[in-house]
């Protein structure tokens, strides 16, 4: 099989810090199966570069390294999913229990990925709770950072699964101990060791959860840390669609990399059509690098927005944006190839997903980030080469893919090999 993509392998400089003086725009990036480009230019990015060798694995992923942390904030709950697709919650005769949370569900992703990750939340201190604190823990998710509240109840959630695996929710959560995570009870620390910091928008809708939220998501950006936002849009939750809108917006322009689902676009524009690129180009802010749009199993599209910096493919690199200047951290002057490192611009496309039977599409998001994170924790120059970008989005999908495959989110999610078993049988 030929590599997923490939790194090179080259270091100079020494490690100072060079400031350059100079704001290099970007012309016009290119469009693959698109007919959408950005017709603005705008000023790099600067990045903070934390370095640490890496290596390459023998199916040609990158070798996934402990420092290549991912830290997942917010809820984990458990999912009751009916045993029988098709009834409503009234009409179903049993319900498979399976532990679940969109945060929860990506670090332990990541995890089944071979990848390093940790979960900061807060569960009841009841039998569901330790539950989940120990299926963290036996899927080598780093758990240090739950908190477990002696006054309220673990989230449930009962799933109702439409015959074509599509799904409802009914949420007991009033209030549940994912909501009441104070700002004091945050492990800063483990926050600022992050990559890549993840999170969604349910962690918004009370107090004190969202004054935990934001104030966890500004250390890690303050230390240079990656910040990702998926916003998950549960409508149940929220008091009102509109509180909905306003709050998922209201963090919307610190987030680096954005994952978002077609209906999530319907409704942040108002019903604007979510596959026109001119819409979702509306979604983009100065700070943003990343957005994929998710399409179920039509794959996914994505859109960039990113620096003229090169990055050294075999490092791990930690990126601190900034919008003004750049500033170089590691590198010499003049060390820049313009043959080996291209300047990158802005691109966008589609890759296509795999056709599978869906049994329960719960988690199957979750699944796909988890695949995209793993990858770019370990390598986040992927953001700035498309073809190596393009095989990154070709693994999510099959995490997607698989998962819709089986009942729940966590049980269902995919090893490695399993993803680059599958994705063998696609190139056969």
């Amino acid at each position: 099989m030929a590599a997923l993509y490939s790194t090179s392998s080259c270091f100079c400089g020494s490690l100072g810090s060079y400031p350059v003086h100079k704001s290099v725009k970007l012309g016009h990036g290119k469009v693959r199966d698109s007919g959408f480009y950005f017709p603005h230019r705008f000023q790099c990015a600067t990045p903070k570069l934390h370095v640490q060798a890496k290596a390459l694995s023998v199916d040609g992923l990158p070798e996934i390294m402990d420092s290549s942390l991912v830290v997942c904030f917010g809820e984990m709950l458990i999912d009751f999913v009916p045993t029988i697709s098709g009834l409503s919650l009234a009409e179903a005769p049993a319900f498979k229990k399976a532990p679940g949370g969109a945060p929860a569900n990506v670090a332990v992703g990541i995890a089944r990925l071979g990848g390093s990750s940790a979960f900061i939340g807060k569960v009841g201190e009841d039998e569901f709770g330790y539950m989940l604190a120990d299926i963290l823990k036996e899927n080598n998710v780093n758990n240090e950072g739950m908190r477990f509240d002696p006054g309220a109840r673990t989230a449930l959630a009962f799933v109702t699964l439409r015959s074509d695996g599509e799904r409802e929710f009914m949420f007991y959560r009033n209030p549940s101990a994912d909501m009441l995570l104070q700002e004091n009870e945050l492990d800063f620390d483990l926050i600022t060791k992050a990559t890549i910091f993840h999170y969604g928008s349910i962690s918004l809708i009370t107090e004190p959860c969202k004054s935990a939220h934001i104030a966890a998501a500004k250390v890690a950006k303050d230390a240079g840390v990656v910040l990702s936002y998926d916003p998950n849009l549960r409508l149940p939750l929220w008091p009102s669609a509109e509180s909905a809108r306003k709050g998922i917006l209201s963090i919307w322009d610190t987030a680096d990399i954005i994952k978002v689902s077609e209906e999530e676009i319907s409704f942040l524009t108002q019903g604007e059509d979510p596959y026109d690129d001119a819409v979702v180009h509306k979604l983009f802010h100065p700070n943003l690098k990343l957005l994929l749009v998710t399409e179920g199993a039509d794959g996914c599209r994505y859109y960039t927005q990113v620096s003229s910096i090169y990055i050294i493919a075999t490092l791990d690199v930690r990126w601190q944006w900034g919008w003004e200047r750049p500033y170089f951290t590691g590198l010499e002057k003049g060390v820049h190839d313009p043959e080996r490192d291209p300047i990158s611009g802005e691109f966008s496309g589609k890759v296509k997903g795999l056709k599978v039977e869906a049994v329960d599409t719960t988690g199957a998001g979750d699944a796909f980030v988890a695949g995209t994170l793993s990858q770019l924790a370990s390598d986040l120059s992927l953001i700035q080469d498309e073809d190596r970008l393009r095989n990154a989005l070709k693994f999510s999908n099959v995490c997607g893919a698989l998962t819709v495959t089986e009942r729940g989110a966590i049980p269902a999610l995919p090893t490695r090999e399993a993803v680059v078993n599958a994705l063998l049988k696609t190139v056969a």
